[in-house]
């Protein structure tokens, strides 16, 4: 059992005229952990889990994190993004991840939704809401992708 204490948020977005998978590559570039091994997980702060700058990681790391990745391609408006919030107590904390095709302030509305939703679903009432949201209008023939990630540490 692996129970993280701390934790930071990144994002980065990329252009590339080759694929989205390069582009993806580039965006986590952009997000400083596009050396990592990155695993997707789910939604939940450990009690006592704190948020701290980004930290270097080592090369090849297998790394934790909850990932918001979108995708797109010449002409697109997207966005990837992240919400999180502790219960009033700091008992422990929730995040929400979204990803489309939309502007910012539609996204900013989407994961507070998500994240409202998670809470009540829980029975908590949580504190104070961050967003990290990566948005991008993807230049004509290029590929897109905006990419956020709480990584656990």
């Amino acid at each position: 059992m692996l129970i993280p204490e701390e934790f930071f948020v990144t994002g980065g977005k990329a252009v590339s005229s080759v694929s989205k998978l390069n582009a993806f590559d580039l965006a986590l570039k952009d997000a400083g952990i596009e050396h990592c091994n990155i695993v997707k997980v789910s939604s939940i702060l450990p009690p006592n889990c704190r948020e701290v700058d980004r930290k270097p990681l080592p090369i090849g790391a297998i790394t934790y994190a909850v990932l918001a990745r979108m995708d797109g391609s010449s002409g697109s408006t997207i966005s990837a993004g992240i919400a999180w919030a502790h219960e009033e107590n700091n008992s422990y904390g929730i995040v929400a991840e979204a990803k489309g095709y939309m502007d910012e302030k539609t996204m900013r509305g989407v994961l507070k939704s998500r994240i409202e939703e998670m809470a009540r679903a829980r029975g908590i009432k949580i504190g104070k809401i961050k967003y990290r949201i990566e948005t991008m209008k993807v230049p004509p023939e290029k590929y897109g992708c905006a990419v956020v990630a709480l990584v656990y540490l």
